[in-house]
C-alpha cells in the first residue's frame, strides 16, 4: 500500500475511507484475525474489530466494521461523551477511561458494528488502526481497501448500500 493512504487527510484535503467490495471477499477471514492481532497481540475473531458475515448457500461474505458515519449515532447517545472523532484519523473512539460500559453505543449503531467484550469490559470499534488500517493493507482480495473519499467511491458506496438493503430485505 503507499504511503499516501496512510493519513486521514492528504496534502489537497482529501479525507481517506474504508471501503467494502462485497463481489471480491473470499470469506477467508483474514480481516479478522489482524484485526484482533492489532490490537489485542492474539489470533481471535471474538475480539476483531470486524466481522465476516457470510451466507454460504448464496456463496457471499461482507466484511463489515464502523463506518465512521459523519452525524455517528455511537457518538450522540453516549451518555459520558466516551465515543468522539480523532482529529488526526477521522475515526470515532471509544476512550475507555471514561466509558460506563451502558452499551448505549452498540445499540444505536444501525449496522451493529460495535460490540462488547465481556471478558474484557469494554466496547470494540475500528479505529482505523491510528490511519493504517490493517484489515485492508493485508486483504488478500482487495475486498477492503482505504482511498480518498471522491465522489467515485461515494457512488460506489452507495451501489453497494443498495445492494446489501435487498440482501437484508430478503433474509429479513
Amino acid at each position: 500500500m503507499k504511503d499516501w493512504f496512510r493519513s486521514y487527510r492528504d496534502q489537497e484535503g482529501m479525507n481517506n475511507v474504508l471501503t467494502i467490495t462485497p463481489e471480491k471477499c473470499t470469506g477467508c477471514r483474514t480481516c479478522e484475525l489482524l484485526c484482533s492481532f492489532f490490537h489485542e497481540k492474539e489470533f481471535n475473531p471474538c475480539r476483531s474489530r470486524v466481522s465476516v458475515i457470510s451466507w454460504e448457500k448464496e456463496g457471499f461474505s461482507v466484511p463489515m466494521m464502523c463506518l465512521q458515519c459523519s452525524d455517528a449515532a455511537c457518538m450522540q447517545v453516549c451518555p459520558v461523551g466516551a465515543v468522539k472523532r480523532d482529529p488526526e484519523t477521522g475515526a470515532m473512539l471509544v476512550d475507555h477511561s471514561r466509558c460506563i460500559r451502558c452499551k448505549m453505543c452498540t445499540n444505536a449503531c444501525p449496522f451493529g458494528n460495535n460490540t462488547y467484550d465481556v471478558q474484557l469490559d469494554r466496547i470494540l470499534k475500528c479505529d482505523l488502526c491510528g490511519g493504517d488500517p490493517q484489515c485492508a493493507r493485508f486483504c488478500p482480495s482487495g475486498a477492503i481497501s482505504y482511498v480518498k473519499d471522491l465522489a467515485a467511491s461515494t457512488r460506489k458506496k452507495k451501489m453497494a448500500a443498495s445492494k446489501f438493503k435487498e440482501l437484508f430485505r430478503e433474509v429479513v
